[in-house]
């Protein structure tokens, strides 16, 4: 049973602690408009601070993932008032802001991509923790093409691609498939069609079920502190993480596994939960 929590442009759902996001504005390829990103700060936000959340899936409606930037407000920024603060600079910005709120998100985030993920959109799987497709997805950096540049997800893409991958999709527009897009770490796992995609995403739930809720968040929240922190100072903290965890979680989950059942925390999803969670009616 799921438990609607908001309607366009962005349909969120709640299931089995996991948050579906799916972007529903099919008349615009599910274009990254501020109403869509601000409906999206507000998915995110609930999935930091309520502790039931385990998980956030992103999604779109109408078979497209996200064609990117609304193309159709450029002009309108462009004639804005700019004498004291660039409208251009400061909306650019204000996306790049969320992408860093997605990014550090504690619990784990599913990009499930069933059609186009272009430019923003890219960048939206970019910043996941797991990315899955359809064989018939395609992604692209594609603001080259229209004589800009991907500016607030560029770090994103490079730390999931590398700059080596990142500057060809960039420099050149680009497009490339599922198979490809495995290929260069860009998705983890294709499936065949969206109905396939669904069974995916509920595999992955499902594994993700069987992990400490608060482990995964301090865990994902520990990984993002590496390489930007001396590791000797990290790993005293990390000490002291791993005691916190055993104290309480890992009570349950070093039981359980003694017991050989389930941990209490344990979730499993199916594919016709995720469709109805997912559903943009």
């Amino acid at each position: 049973m799921t438990e609607p929590l908001q309607t366009e442009p962005v349909i969120v759902r709640r299931a089995g602690g996991v948050l579906f996001a799916t972007l529903n504005i099919p008349a615009t390829r599910n274009a990254l408009a501020p109403e869509v990103v601000a409906a999206l700060a507000a998915a995110v936000e609930q999935a930091e601070t309520d502790a039931e959340v385990r998980a956030l899936v992103l999604r779109g409606a109408g078979g497209m993932f996200s064609a990117g930037g609304n193309v159709g407000n450029f002009q309108a920024r462009l004639d804005a008032d700019a004498s004291r603060e660039d409208p251009v600079a400061t909306r650019n910005r204000q996306f790049g802001y969320f992408m860093q709120r997605l990014s550090a998100l504690p619990v784990p985030v599913i990009a499930a991509v069933d059609g186009a993920a272009m430019g923003g959109g890219m960048g939206l799987a970019c910043a996941a923790d797991i990315v899955l497709a359809t064989r018939d997805a395609r992604f692209a950096l594609s603001e080259t093409t229209l004589g800009i540049i991907a500016a607030q997800i560029a770090p994103f893409v490079v730390q999931r691609i590398g700059a080596a991958a990142t500057r060809r999709l960039g420099l050149t527009g680009e497009r490339i498939g599922g198979e490809a897009a495995v290929a260069i770490g860009l998705v983890d796992q294709l499936a065949a069609d969206s109905a396939e995609l669904d069974a995916l995403v509920a595999e992955w739930l499902t594994r993700i079920g069987r992990c400490g809720p608060n482990a995964n968040r301090v865990f994902k929240t520990l990984v993002s502190r590496c390489g930007q922190e001396p590791a000797g100072p990290l790993l005293d903290e990390a000490s002291r993480l791993f005691a916190e965890c055993m104290r309480s979680e890992g009570a349950e989950g070093v039981a359980a596994f003694r017991e050989k059942r389930d941990a209490n925390w344990t979730v499993r999803f199916d594919a016709d939960a995720v469709r109805t969670a997912q559903s943009s009616r």
